[in-house]
């Protein structure tokens, strides 16, 4: 057996029709982390989330949780617990009603399956509500119940599918803080998957970063930030994105090196080597993204600080920190080192 709440997966594929899901994954997630894992539209992420569940069976490869195949072990017999994206609650049912139904269907007597549902609803602050329904309440509050319903499995692995999505930002913000609170006292394995890179880097332990069915990198979400494996991973974490020339141009390379430089290592500087024209100007209040165009049609964007002394239409000079400069390969475009 494996360690406790450990997941793997091994060459894991599957295909629907000719669009290929997932191609080969392999992908560990350690036991107690929370691993998140982002990607464009369409890279596989509820895949994963779907086949480790059961709710999917893959076309091939090994899905390991605590060292047992599960592959075909059906959904209601694996160890984890999955919270949707649109909470996938009973609209006929109480809140009491739907955190206790699952308790009920494994044959929990009602005493102790409403005993338990009270506790976790305290544990989520959401004990108040446990009379009305889903639509009396609000989409932070939906969002509550369905983690607390998933606490109610005690599960080994949370399996997470973009629960905040529909959430406005400041509810977001919030939740995404008592997310890692949760995960903190709960040390229950957690993969959350998320297509808003705020949240893959401040909620994960590691952060899996998908494309077409690939995984491109995994590691500590600082790592990956500031070390991308490839230029897909250098253009999607970040945002505004990194700056990718091919040759360097004016960062300075060679013809087969693609130089990027993320827009906070860009800085104003009257001395600065490389000349541009502000073509737009981002206000942001706490930082302002400028948009520059160079001489030679290069592109580069620039995170400074608030009221920088700027207007569209303006030439600047601009410098490169070179310590914080990228480099690769153009053929195949992994990093160099």
């Amino acid at each position: 057996m494996g360690e406790r709440g450990a997941v793997r997966l091994e060459s894991l594929t599957r295909s629907y029709g000719r669009v290929v899901a997932l191609d080969g994954v392999d992908l560990e997630v350690r036991a107690g982390e929370l691993l998140t894992l982002v990607g464009p539209s369409g890279s596989g992420k509820s895949t994963i989330l779907r086949l480790v569940a059961g709710l999917d069976r893959p076309d091939g490869g090994r899905i390991l949780v605590d060292g047992q195949d599960v592959a075909r072990i059906p959904p209601h017999r694996r160890a984890v617990a999955m919270v949707f994206q649109d909470y996938a609650l009973y609209p006929h049912l109480t809140v009491l009603a739907n955190l206790t139904f699952g308790l009920r269907v494994r044959r929990v007597r009602r005493q102790e399956a409403e005993r338990r549902a009270r506790a976790a609803a305290d544990r989520l602050g959401i004990g108040e509500l446990l009379d009305r329904y889903p639509d009396q309440t609000s989409g932070g509050q939906r969002q509550r119940v369905a983690l607390a319903r998933a606490l109610l499995r005690e599960p080994t692995v949370y399996l997470l599918d973009e629960p905040l999505a529909s959430l406005d930002a400041p509810l977001r913000f919030a939740t995404r803080a008592e997310l890692i609170t949760l995960h903190r006292e709960l040390g229950t394995t957690t993969v959350h998957v998320t297509h808003d890179q705020a949240e893959a880097m401040t909620l994960g332990d590691r952060v899996a970063v998908l494309d077409r069915g690939r995984v491109r990198q995994v590691g500590p979400p600082q790592q990956v930030y500031d070390e991308p494996a490839d230029v897909f991973v250098a253009g999607f974490l970040g945002s505004p994105p990194m700056n990718l020339v091919p040759g360097g141009g004016v960062l300075g390379g060679a013809d087969d090196v693609t130089v990027g430089v993320r827009p906070e290592d860009l800085a104003l500087d009257p001395d600065g080597p490389v000349g541009a024209a502000v073509e737009a100007v981002e206000a942001l209040g706490s930082e302002t993204i400028l948009l520059t165009r160079c001489p030679d049609g290069t592109r580069l964007t620039v995170r400074t600080g608030p009221r920088p002394g700027v207007r569209p239409g303006d030439e600047v000079r601009l410098r490169a920190d070179p310590g914080r400069l990228h480099r690769f390969d153009t053929a195949s475009g992994r990093r160099l080192r």
